[in-house]
């Protein structure tokens, strides 16, 4: 089975954008998704990525008209300019926590996926607080998952261990953007390059056919 990683941010518009399309990918290929929250904020800037609250005006400006764009063309609900993603002046780490809960949520053998995409949604689309404990709980209750036990253990040694090595990986590997997928060392970045993905594991499937198949 191939795997298949992610690397990106609980905050990230683009991954909630590509979650839908990257897990047909996955489930088409039987492929293992393996999902890296990292601490975007620390990690860019020491790999040539350049974070939206640092960006010239005029490039803001074309961020959200991109976001708009995608929203419209993939016809999924989004707030370009969302009440608790703090534009300014951000409290430091307000979004680590939610990837603590992914990254329990994957350590315990659930639904990680489903999980991460629904806090992403609750932030773009839906006006919730991913910041706020009771906040994550209620999502990760609403969709099957033991909200309290997860939010229990976000601050556990081996989510936190875990986290730091996400970060760590991301570095070595240059990631410097959301979402950054990885195959087989190579890089994917961005929602817009999910179509290579698709090609690549495709490609990965018919090597291994060949391989297999009897020599005459």
């Amino acid at each position: 089975m191939p795997e298949l990683s992610c690397f990106y941010s609980l905050s990230s518009p683009w991954a909630y954008l590509g979650g839908a399309r990257l897990q047909d990918i996955v489930r088409r290929h039987r492929a293992r998704l393996v999902l890296k929250p990292f601490d975007f904020q620390a990690v860019v800037p020491r790999t040539g990525g350049v974070p939206i609250r640092t960006r010239p005006q005029p490039r803001r400006d074309y961020h959200a008209v991109e976001l708009a764009r995608w929203r419209d063309y993939l016809g999924l609900p989004l707030n370009v300019a969302p009440r608790h993603y703090p534009r300014e002046n951000p409290p430091e780490g307000w979004n680590k926590p939610a990837g603590y809960m992914v990254i329990a949520a994957q350590q315990a053998g659930l639904d990680a996926f489903r999980l991460s995409h629904a806090i992403l949604r609750a932030l773009w689309a839906e006006e919730r607080d991913i910041a706020d404990p009771g906040v994550r709980q209620a999502i990760a209750d609403e969709n099957g998952l033991p909200g309290a036990a997860l939010l229990a253990a976000e601050g556990s040694d081996r989510v936190q261990a875990e986290y730091r090595e996400n970060g760590r990986e991301a570095e070595r590997l240059g990631v410097f953007g959301s979402p950054t997928m990885v195959l087989d060392g190579e890089l994917f970045w961005g929602q817009d390059r999910l179509g290579f993905v698709d090609r690549a594991l495709a490609r990965r499937a018919l090597g291994r056919l060949g391989s297999a198949a009897p020599k005459a």
